[in-house]
């Protein structure tokens, strides 16, 4: 059981869903000017495969299309729905924000709705905002969605970078609950690392592969007990770690910070690539759709990325 926070109404999430782009795109088949061969990217990623959006697939269009099976597996109607949060960073344009357009498109007509840029950490801190909200007693059902099309915004001539991100979205609905179910946010930041993950206006994503590697190692397990010592829970409660998909070896790393044996850990990476604010749900969703974890079991989530900033906290898998 999560340490309840402080409110007569608590929170939890109560669907899930997500959508995945028709293309997928293996190491072999990557742009023949990166010059990588298939041993080459999964030795230093662990990736396979990355999931890349065509032209009629967006931002809002695959936020949507995971939103409305977020909303449909809650068993809720979207007329239910009272805010919508959108966590990306690969909005074509800043101006409008994604989350109204997810709002109409899904029906919830009457929401709330706004985005929010944390890069890679976006979902985790959306999903607190989310769980403040419902425990306010200010909203029942928000809709928490991470998505993203960062193949827009790759180098495609530029192998470190080019061979990481693919395309994505998932969503969660976080409603009110007699117990809770979303444990408290633990985050930081670190803006003096900034440039280490930036687009430069007009550009696109340059990345410092190797110093983000050694930061997220060494910061990042013990990011994860803080996690849980928030939550009054020891690792060996955990059922599954879910961290940002990065970099396998980073989430190899965080696992092993743990000292969760026990746990599944999450590799959606292999097949889907690093989706930024989108793959910690994409990985949440796939756990639990394949039954590599059941109902009611404890998830670690851990986001970090550009900014640099992260975020976590447990939850209750619905």
């Amino acid at each position: 059981m999560i340490t309840a926070v402080g409110s007569p109404t608590q929170a939890r999430i109560s669907g899930c869903g997500q959508c995945r782009p028709r293309r997928s795109v293996r190491n072999d088949e990557l742009p023949a000017e990166l010059a990588v061969d298939d041993s080459w990217v999964v030795a230093r990623t662990g990736i396979r495969a990355r999931r890349l959006a065509d032209e009629t697939e967006t931002v809002v269009s695959m936020a949507a299309e995971a939103a409305g099976k977020a909303v449909a597996d809650a068993g809720i109607d979207a007329a239910d729905v009272d805010r919508v949060l959108l966590a990306t960073c690969s909005m074509p344009t800043p101006i409008p924000g994604g989350a109204a357009q997810v709002a109409h498109r899904i029906g919830a007509t009457s929401a709330g709705a706004f985005d929010v840029n944390a890069a890679c950490a976006g979902f985790s801190y959306a999903l607190a905002a989310a769980a403040d909200a419902v425990r306010t007693g200010a909203t029942r059902h928000v809709v928490v969605v991470g998505a993203e099309k960062l193949s827009d915004w790759v180098d495609w001539t530029d192998r470190r970078s080019a061979v990481l991100f693919g395309d994505g979205a998932g969503a969660v609905v976080v409603s009110a609950s007699s117990r809770p179910g979303i444990g408290p946010l633990v985050c930081g930041s670190d803006g003096s690392l900034a440039p280490l993950i930036a687009v430069p206006p007009g550009g696109k994503l340059t990345l410092d592969g190797p110093a983000v590697f050694r930061w997220a190692t060494t910061v990042m397990a013990d990011a994860a007990l803080r996690i849980c010592l928030a939550s009054g829970l020891t690792p060996d409660r955990l059922d599954a770690v879910v961290p940002h998909q990065a970099n396998q070896r980073i989430v190899a790393a965080v696992a092993r910070g743990l000292g969760t044996e026990g746990a599944v850990v999450a590799d959606d990476i292999t097949t889907a690539g690093n989706t930024s604010a989108a793959s910690i749900p994409l990985a949440l969703c796939r756990l639990r759709d394949s039954g590599a974890v059941c109902g009611g079991a404890l998830a670690l989530l851990l986001g970090f990325g550009a900014g640099l900033t992260w975020a976590g906290q447990i939850v209750e898998i619905p």
